[in-house]
């Protein structure tokens, strides 16, 4: 069976890739979400400073995850490959989110502490969340 792909195969156009790629903007959402929440902020209180704060997140994760092959059959092949990919595009994609933050477009700037707490936080619910997507074919 065929599968229909686009920049040059590096995306699928499958339920399983759909459903990955739901399930990776609600652990970012929920990475950023408790962290809003840990600062003080009401994510639902104040949806624009969220979503400022989210965007870059997105942007570096669906830019990585696009170029890198992350949706496709072969991003979840094995749990050892998912987890690699994963944490590999998700440490680049916080650099990108970092480098959009230290910018006047998006809340917050660029911070050392920030970025390894986002490798750490964010990575581990990706990870699970796409470990899981490996295990149960």
């Amino acid at each position: 069976m065929s599968v229909s792909t686009v920049g040059n195969g590096r995306i699928e156009l499958s339920t399983r890739t759909a459903l990955l790629a739901v399930g990776d903007l609600l652990a970012i959402a929920v990475f950023v979400g408790v962290g809003e929440m840990t600062h003080g902020i009401n994510p639902i209180l104040n949806p624009s400073r969220f979503a400022g704060t989210l965007t870059p997140f997105y942007i570096g994760w669906l830019f990585v995850a696009g170029l890198g092959g992350l949706y496709t059959a072969a991003a979840t092949a094995t749990l050892r490959t998912a987890l690699v990919r994963t944490i590999v595009g998700w440490v680049l994609a916080v650099g990108i989110a970092q480098g959009l933050r230290s910018t006047a477009m998006f809340p917050g700037n660029a911070a050392l502490t920030f970025a390894l707490v986002s490798v750490f936080v964010g990575g581990t619910l990706l990870m699970l969340w796409r470990g899981s997507v490996a295990v149960v074919k």
